[in-house]
């Protein structure tokens, strides 16, 4: 049990952490790669003002630079920068070529250039390690093609730097957190285990009691006759035996220490017998009890614990279903497996707190739960079962004046 809630903890910390972790370097890399995009079209601006040239100034007056970290312009930019020009007549012949600030390019290659961007017919973008920008002149066109290599180099070494401290920063927290989950979460732990222990404890307790108080209403019933205080006593005794067992049962899911057998059997049987079960009360109780069960359905579960479900499920939708309801109960296939839902009437539902109809102890209508015998625990078994089962359970009302109980297995 430490263990898995140790996993837990651990998981939920490292999986918030790391989308932290890629949500914030998804930032900075695209923040670094649009400034460095940004300083490209600012030296290709000035290329493509200047007919494919950086302008002289004298030195202590360059123009003013963009102050949102954009290009900027110094007395080195002209040597730093590595460009050639293509220059076109209107018929989009070429009429000039200008590799002097390039070593890597030579006329012949920036021709072929000049060529496939007049095929792709866009005014910029990028074709290998080139940006390129297309200017209409007087005279034709003009290509400029600014070599992008450094700042790709650059780009490409932040975003490996960023992601490797990224890991290596992962890597060191999920060791401390390793290392100190157990001291975090020990005295949540230690307060669980207290709470199924006294659960445990008090339930083999009470059952004595509750045994010597069933034999005394045995010997008082042999004694003075059958009487309406004796009566009581034993509904009494039997209900806080139903529920001792049930807290139990709980207790024990939680720990996992039942032990569930997983066979192949017939769910569809199972959910007709035991809806079949409850025909006569609904027919006391001038309620009209719906079966809709599609014949052949399998499950590979645990056949007891599942029969409890139904029962649980059923028993629930007659307790609280309106007098002259309706109750139903469904059963079909779907495409990962077994859906089987329950519905029923009733006067009023509460839908804002349907979540809580799985919580222990929780009564949407106490005083009906005291008539029917209820006390809030009935569902929480049943979540508990399905989710041993791997499965889904869930409460919906449309109108306030129905609920459906839907489970998936």
């Amino acid at each position: 049990m430490i263990k898995k809630l140790q996993r837990k903890f651990i998981m939920i910390t490292m999986g918030s952490l790391a989308l932290v972790m890629v949500i914030l370097l998804g930032s900075i890399n695209t923040a670094n790669l649009y400034q460095i995009d940004r300083k490209i079209n600012g030296a290709l601006k000035i290329l493509s003002e200047n007919q494919g040239r950086f302008p002289t100034y004298k030195k202590g007056k360059l123009p003013v630079n963009d102050l949102h970290f954009g290009f900027e312009m110094n007395e080195e930019t002209p040597f730093e920068t590595r460009y050639f020009v293509v220059k076109l007549n209107k018929d989009k012949s070429i009429r000039e070529i200008d590799t002097s600030h390039i070593a890597a390019v030579s006329s012949d290659d920036a021709a072929a250039y000049a060529k496939k961007i007049l095929n792709i017919n866009k005014s910029n973008g990028y074709k290998d390690i080139y940006k390129y920008s297309v200017v209409s002149t007087p005279d034709g066109y003009m290509l400029v093609f600014m070599d992008c290599r450094s700042q790709i180099q650059m780009a490409t070494l932040f975003l490996l730097t960023s992601c490797g401290v990224a890991l290596i920063t992962l890597l060191l927290v999920f060791i401390l957190v390793s290392i100190l989950s157990k001291k975090a979460i020990n005295p949540i732990i230690e307060n669980m285990e207290k709470q199924k222990q006294f659960i445990t404890d008090a339930g083999h307790e009470i059952k004595t009691p509750l045994a010597i108080i069933s034999a005394n209403a045995d010997v008082l019933e042999l004694t003075v006759g059958k009487n309406e205080w004796i009566t009581s006593t034993r509904n009494q005794v039997t209900r806080l035996d139903k529920l001792v067992k049930n807290l139990l049962t709980l207790s024990k899911m939680d720990e996992g220490n039942i032990k569930l057998i997983f066979t192949d059997f017939d769910l569809s049987d199972a959910v007709f017998k035991i809806t079949s079960s409850f025909e006569t009360i609904a027919e006391t109780q001038g309620k009209k009890l719906i079966m809709d069960i599609r014949p052949e359905v399998k499950l590979h579960g645990d056949e007891n614990s599942i029969n409890q479900l139904i029962s649980t499920l059923v028993d629930n939708a007659m307790k609280y279903s309106n007098e002259e309801g309706t109750i139903k109960i469904s059963l079909s296939c779907t495409k990962k497996g077994s859906k089987l839902e329950v519905y029923n009437t009733a006067d009023k539902i509460d839908k804002e707190n349907l979540d809580k109809l799985f919580d222990r102890f929780y009564r949407a209508d106490s005083s009906r739960s005291r008539e029917s015998g209820g006390y809030g625990i009935g569902l929480s078994i049943a979540k508990s079962i399905v989710q041993a089962h791997h499965g889904k359970i869930s409460a919906k009302s449309d109108d306030g004046k129905s609920i459906y109980f839907t489970i998936l297995l």
